[in-house]
Order: structure tokens, then C-alpha cells, then sequence
């Protein structure tokens, strides 16, 4: 197994840590997955982390100058990593002004992803500074746990609103319950609501618009059923890991949406140019 990249280009940089720091504010730790072509960052939903998945898929060559890669074998190129993405992200904010950063699978006293970063400097002489990122390599027979989710078969689709304005409106909600429920239609309407014994507050939005998912989507074409445009769909959910989402995102993406399935999932979709980030959050009862 072999891995090395190079990063050359200050915008890259910047965005690729803007990329996981935003998964570090998502989870602790997460399966980093390396193919020839892109980067998974995933986390399985187990009931160990509430049931929280998630799956952000980048295209290496939006991001890397140099990037080469061996996997375990010829059958199956791939490199599967458990990695602590906080301190990826502390590394990578580190070296922000590089003139170029590697990133390395090495073998110290421990798997690692080495980060070697080449600063500027005022005198002939080179300045590098290295992180050692510690990893576990996960074995190939585990590797079925972090493949792809499938598209929920879900009732609503819908676009949301600024995820600022919807960030500001959970973390007032939060201090006065621990659930919250998002409902939508398909006439573009979203309402955020807690109820309490003391309190109920609704937040209304209009107009949001609905994703036009084509043929490839969830059940042929995403709701299959016909639904009435007005008919609100719903998912309770702890209001933690919604404000968590909502929190960490430093993407600024330029669609946001998800998909609600009754009572079930709710599945958040975050796309941008050069990645997309799907974030999937069970139902409580």
C-alpha cells in the first residue's frame, strides 16, 4: 500500500481544509477512504454514534497536483484508514501559507499521514515543517461497512434555506427543547417546530423550491407516490446533531437540500463544484 499527493495551489489547500474541518465538527472519527480517482470521508451509521452516517466524496484532481496511489492490491486499489479528523484538520490549518504541502502513508512508530509542508521564506534556506497524523489501516474484509449509502426512498425533496439563518433560528430552539421537527412538502414549504408542555414555536419558510430529481434518482424519479403538493411530510429528530450540521459547515456549498422520509430519515445534501457531503440523521419517536 502506497499513498503520496501534493498540494500546490493556496486555494486548494485552503478549501481541502475547510473540507475536513468541517467533518471534524461532524464526528470524532471517520473511515478515510483513498481510490485513484477521489477521497471518501465516511462514517457508518452505527448505534454507537446514534445512528449518525455520513459520506463526502471528493475528486482528487480538484485538489491534489501530484497524486498517486497503490492499493492493496490490483483488484482492489483501494486504501481504507481510520483517521481522527481533528487532527487533520489542526495539521492542515498549521500550513495554510505553504508554497506546497504532501500529504504521505508512512510508517513511523505507527501508521501515519504525514503532512510535510514547504513555508515560505526570506533566505535561500528551506523551511518544512511536518505533522504525524496517526491512523489505523482497516482491514480489507471490514471494507464492505463504508461503501456508498444508497439514496433513501424518500417523500420530500426540498431545498433549504440559508443554512445561516437556519443554523441561528436550531441554536435558539435548542435551549428550549432537545427534539425538533423539520417538515416539508412539495409546494417548496418548510417548517422547523418544537413543542414542549410550556412552549410550541414554528418557524415558517416559503418558496424554497424542490429539487427536479430525474430517472437515476431514489424509486424511479424520487416520490413515487402521488402525493398532494401540500401534504407535509416529518422527521423528529434530536436537535444536537441537527445543530451540529448545521454548525460545522464551512463549505459554503451551492445547493443544500434534503430529503425527509415520514417519520424515518432525515438525509442533508451539501453539493459544491468539487465534492458533495450527505449527512443522514434517524428519526426519534
Amino acid at each position: 500500500m502506497k499513498f503520496r499527493g501534493k498540494i500546490m495551489d493556496i486555494a486548494c489547500l485552503n478549501h481541502f481544509t475547510r473540507v475536513v474541518t468541517t467533518i471534524s465538527k461532524l464526528t470524532k472519527m471517520c473511515v478515510l477512504r483513498l481510490t485513484p480517482d477521489n477521497l471518501f470521508f465516511v462514517l457508518s451509521g452505527k448505534v454507537a454514534n446514534g445512528g449518525v452516517s455520513m459520506w463526502c466524496e471528493l475528486s482528487q484532481a480538484n485538489f491534489f497536483e501530484e497524486y498517486q496511489m497503490e492499493g492493496v492490491s490490483s483488484e482492489d486499489n483501494e486504501i481504507c484508514l481510520e483517521v481522527t479528523p481533528e487532527n487533520l484538520s489542526r495539521a492542515l490549518k498549521t500550513v495554510q501559507n505553504a508554497k506546497a504541502v504532501k500529504v504521505k502513508l508512512t510508517k513511523k512508530h505507527c501508521p501515519c499521514l504525514t503532512i510535510a509542508a514547504e513555508l515560505p521564506t526570506l533566505s535561500s534556506v528551506s523551511r518544512v515543517v511536518t505533522h504525524d497524523v496517526p491512523v489505523d489501516v482497516i482491514p480489507r474484509r471490514l471494507w464492505h461497512e463504508f461503501k456508498e449509502p444508497s439514496m433513501p426512498d424518500f417523500d420530500v425533496s426540498i431545498y433549504l434555506p440559508p443554512l445561516k439563518t437556519m443554523k441561528n433560528i436550531v441554536d435558539r430552539m435548542k435551549n428550549l427543547s432537545n427534539f425538533l421537527v423539520i417538515e416539508a412538502n412539495l409546494n417548496g414549504e418548510m417548517n422547523l417546530k418544537i413543542e414542549t408542555d410550556l412552549v410550541s414555536v414554528t418557524t415558517h419558510f416559503r418558496d424554497l423550491g424542490n429539487p427536479p430529481w430525474g430517472d437515476d434518482a431514489s424509486q424511479d424519479g424520487g416520490p413515487s407516490q402521488i402525493r398532494d403538493p401540500e401534504s407535509m411530510v416529518e422527521a423528529r429528530v434530536d436537535i444536537r446533531r441537527l445543530q451540529q450540521f448545521l454548525m460545522g459547515q464551512q463549505v459554503n456549498p451551492s445547493k443544500a437540500m434534503c430529503n425527509i422520509v415520514h417519520q424515518s430519515v432525515l438525509h442533508l445534501i451539501l453539493l459544491h463544484e468539487d465534492m458533495s457531503l450527505q449527512y443522514f440523521i434517524p428519526a426519534v419517536a
